[in-house]
């Protein structure tokens, strides 16, 4: 094929993904204009498998893994019940496998891996999964990368199968690629300033109440945009050779180890697909540890979203146990010792001793930092080893996983401004329990996802030469503002630590949950999406056991919910309202978004004024009805930006 046809079609691949990411958000769940936009492109992707491979919709199902995930599906199944087709048959290196699975093939019983969105419910003692594909999507799905390779396949029907296949690479060097860009002379507040004004979608324009207005991304707790210094990486990284990609995925395993503070002599850095995978493997390799005598325990905490869960619960002959925490998500230090005290030191549980201690960095519900440092003392002192969930960490707070005596320390790319499929478990040399084939099989199945690992390791190098100290300071500050803007609006209720002025305040992160009084949360959301082009999240966040916590559901009212849920499978969930902040948004952000749920709530009160919802005055530009059309018309035209 001719340079020219490649060059041609990989510009308009890339013009697909940069129009995707101009309204990039995660995938169901949220209420923003973006989520819908990422949702609906998300969805299509499916479709166009299925139309590459010429199979009906309604007999098949696609389920997008990543290369191990599709072996461990694919020996579920009888070979002739699904097809496959993958990132690297085409020639790009985004470590995507599409399995379109005939529907009465699909496995029951529990999932082969577990975690957010595997689940509709969780409670302590019984799970009620999701329906497939969710059930077989672990985690936060390489979105960007499953469109991208939906995209492909769309131009390889036109141009033909190997116009992916350049043999004519551009040769760059691992460094200018992570290393060099417009930015490189800045770093500290300056490079925070210059940098946002990249953001990729950062002046995109949403239809509201109000007529079109700037869009507000306050779900960066789901998934954060990026920036164009990590896209130009992206493009750069799949146009050249094996051997320079190669080079970008030993580079980004250094950059791992110093942003992380985890040596390359002490830790071994696995890449992934996301935060869920990383602990499902760490979980899978410490089942198979085995000790004479001793029945091993997994402690957690009802802090933990359900991938720092439900894999520890599918581990045979493994007991897990929870960690209560108080009404702001901090866990009892002493609790903690005597716990550890009466399972590992005076024996009180028979033989049962508690191996491992997995808990979150920071909750994503509540936003509160666990204090890891002394947590890591406790657990070491009565010899369990340690896993943290940094999925919320990484990108605010500095992290320091050797000084912190950080066992395995698990995040995603995607929170971290690197929305390209690739996540990462550090973990200490000689813990994990794979043989060589098995190890082979996931190293090449993560290192497959090159572009992913090249965005990963560019979004880490910008936020060290911001400052994570820096960082963390700008966010507490809109952290502060939010806390304080919404103590002011009456009926509304704020869920954790509320009070800037706490001593506690330092540990917490931007990640607010309320609710409106006389609201349900998914109509919070909706109107703030309708009226002020905001975008949050609403639901139980992936926390089901903490989230009904919080709202004081009875345990009555918890098993009849299980019971609905399993005859209503589409019924809606009560939950609460997130938002989440990070290095994009602004004081304007804010303001705009207590404007808004100021005018939400005084509507409910009968207060409201002839202004518009917005928050300006003047006539309103239309129904909520007229809106909701207007915004299915911008779903519709993002759709045609990407998949033409």
């Amino acid at each position: 094929m001719k340079a020219k046809e490649m060059t041609a079609a990989l510009a308009e691949l890339e013009k697909g993904i940069y129009a995707s990411l101009e309204t990039y958000s995660n995938v169901h769940r949220g209420s923003g204009h973006n989520s819908m936009v990422t949702t609906h492109l998300y969805e299509k992707a499916r479709e166009y498998v299925l139309e590459y491979l010429r199979l009906h919709k309604d007999k098949y199902v696609v389920i997008f893994c990543t290369p191990r995930r599709a072996e461990a599906l694919k020996a579920l199944l009888k070979p002739d019940s699904y097809r496959c087709v993958s990132s690297r048959e085409i020639g790009l290196a985004i470590g995507v496998r599409a399995l379109a699975v005939h529907r009465k093939a699909l496995p029951r019983g529990i999932p082969f891996q577990t975690g957010g969105g595997t689940a509709r419910l969780v409670s302590p003692g019984w799970v009620i999964w999701a329906a497939a594909p969710d059930r077989f999507e672990a985690g936060t799905p390489a979105i960007m990368n499953i469109i991208a390779f939906a995209r492909a396949l769309q131009l390889i029907r036109h141009s033909g199968a190997d116009v992916f296949r350049d043999e004519t690479a551009r040769s760059q060097t691992a460094v200018e690629i992570l290393y060099r860009d417009a930015l490189e002379a800045f770093t500290g507040k300056k490079l925070l300033e210059e940098l946002r004004m990249t953001q990729i979608g950062r002046n995109a324009l949403v239809p509201t109440m109000g007529g079109p207005r700037r869009y507000i991304n306050l779900d960066n707790g789901a998934s954060t945009p990026t920036f164009t210094p990590v896209w130009n990486a992206v493009c750069q990284t799949w146009r050249q050779s094996g051997q320079v990609q190669q080079e970008i995925i030993r580079e980004v395993r250094s950059i791992c180890g110093t942003v992380l503070g985890a040596p390359l002599t002490a830790y071994d850095v696995i890449f992934t697909s996301n935060t869920t995978e990383a602990i499902n493997m760490a979980a899978e390799s410490f089942g198979r540890e085995t000790e004479q005598g001793i029945e091993p325990v997994v402690l957690n905490t009802f802090l933990e979203h359900n991938s720092n869960d439900l894999p520890w619960r599918m581990v045979p002959n493994l007991s897990l146990i929870r960690l209560q925490v108080d009404t702001e998500g901090f866990v009892d230090l002493e609790e903690l010792s005597t716990i550890l005290n009466a399972y590992n030191r005076i024996g009180q549980h028979g033989k049962k001793r508690i191996r491992l201690v997995a808990l979150c960095g920071a909750s994503n519900v509540l936003g509160v930092y666990n204090n890891i440092a002394e947590i890591s003392k406790i657990v070491h002192f009565y010899g369990a080893r340690l896993l943290v969930d940094a999925a919320q960490w990484v990108a605010h707070r500095k992290v320091e996983t050797e000084q912190n005596g950080i066992d395995y320390l698990a995040f995603s790319g995607h929170k971290v401004y690197a929305p390209f499929g690739c996540g990462v478990l550090l973990v200490r040399k000689g813990l994990l329990n794979f043989s060589a084939a098995e190890t082979e099989l996931i190293q090449s199945s993560g290192e497959e996802n090159v572009v992913g690992i090249a965005a990963l390791g560019k979004a880490l190098i910008l936020l060290q030469r911001i400052g994570l100290d820096l960082i963390m300071e700008e966010e507490q500050a809109l952290t502060a503002r939010v806390l304080r803007g919404m103590a002011g609006i009456e009926g509304l209720r704020i869920y954790g630590l509320k009070d800037p002025e706490s001593s506690r305040f330092a540990q917490k992160g931007g990640v607010i949950v309320f609710a409106l009084k006389n609201f349900l949360p998914s109509k919070v959301a909706n109107d703030l999406a309708v009226q002020g082009g905001i975008g949050v999240r609403s639901g139980c966040h992936c926390a089901h056991m903490l989230v009904k916590r919080l709202l004081h559901v009875p345990r009555f009212f918890e098993q009849f919910q299980g019971l609905l849920l399993r005859l209503f499978p589409r019924l809606n969930l009560p939950g609460i309202v997130r938002v989440s902040l990070g290095i994009g948004n602004s004081e304007d952000d804010v303001d705009m978004l207590i404007r808004v749920l100021g005018k939400i709530s005084s509507r409910n009160q009968g207060k409201a004024d002839e202004r518009n919802d917005s928050g300006d005055s003047g006539k309103h530009d239309g129904s909520q009805r007229d809106v909701r059309q207007r915004i299915s018309d911008f779903v519709l035209a993002a759709d045609q930006r990407v998949y033409v």
